[in-house]
């Protein structure tokens, strides 16, 4: 049932090419000192790129909030703002390209509420089973809120794709409880896909880690970190693969948004699926 919705939505059986669109620090955190008007005006920017580009989906995250807070500390500014940058970057993009959010760090509630409003088919969400110690402090698990929540606000179409094992967080507490066993507890508490990724952003994620997920469960497995045209090839079994890192200058997640970079990569990509 969750590989059939993913498929339907992507529009591809594996390795849909997901871009971040990384945008600008908020009002409010640290680094804010951007207008609403020109945090949408960048945002547009990147997706144009991206699209052009011809990537499968568009996934759009507060990337620049540092240092984050967790869900239950972020303001209504940030889903309000969030809101009118995903609802900007929807409308520029054709229907058949899927758009999500991820709202930092662990606001999946908020990401929820954000695609709702601004019809986007999928979010980004961390925590969704098993406690773990992040940067910003001990996470909960939220799958059983969370669903509820998607259901209360009517949302039941938005996409819940869970990162296991999530990069930037101590994972001691749960050292008993494998990758596979943590992807099969998410399928279990109905997560429409799981997210595979590396230690931090940019770093890669383990193949064989991988591997054992794609064959333990029923789910869409995505990649969520370190994916580059150099190391792609080891990746092309997954569902889809969400890059950010590799497309800016220097492969860093600051640098600018380089449109070569991601025309190469997703000429690799759909040559790759065709062999």
């Amino acid at each position: 049932m969750a590989l059939s919705r993913f498929a339907e939505v992507f529009r591809v059986s594996r390795a849909a090419v997901i871009g971040m669109v990384h945008v600008r620090a908020l009002p409010g955190t640290p680094w804010g000192q951007h207008s609403i008007q020109d945090l949408a005006k960048n945002a547009r920017q990147e997706a144009e790129v991206y699209l052009e580009a011809g990537v499968d989906a568009l996934l759009v995250e507060n990337m620049f909030d540092l240092p984050y807070v967790k869900g239950h500390q972020l303001g209504p500014e940030v889903v309000a703002c969030m809101t009118r940058v995903c609802h900007e970057v929807r409308c520029m993009t054709p229907l058949e390209v899927p758009c999500g959010v991820q709202v930092l760090a662990g606001g999946n509630q908020a990401a929820i509420a954000v695609a709702q409003a601004s019809n986007l088919q999928f979010v980004r969400a961390e925590g969704f089973v098993f406690g773990h110690m992040g940067d910003e402090g001990l996470a909960e698990a939220c799958a059983g809120p969370l669903l509820r929540y998607r259901r209360a606000v009517g949302a039941e179409e938005v996409l819940v794709l869970a990162d296991i094992k999530k990069k930037h967080c101590a994972h001691a507490m749960t050292a008993d409880v494998g990758i596979v066993e943590t992807a099969q507890a998410a399928q279990f508490f109905l997560a429409d896909g799981v997210i595979v990724t590396g230690m931090a952003t940019g770093a890669e994620a383990d193949t064989r880690e991988l591997k054992e997920v794609l064959e333990n469960v029923d789910l869409p497995v995505l990649v969520g970190s370190g994916v580059t045209r150099d190391n792609v090839h080891a990746y092309i079994r997954a569902h889809g693969l969400i890059v950010g890192s590799h497309f800016k200058q220097g492969g860093r997640w600051t640098g600018e948004l380089e449109p070569r970079r991601v025309r190469q990569f997703t000429e690799l990509v759909k040559r790759l699926r065709e062999s």
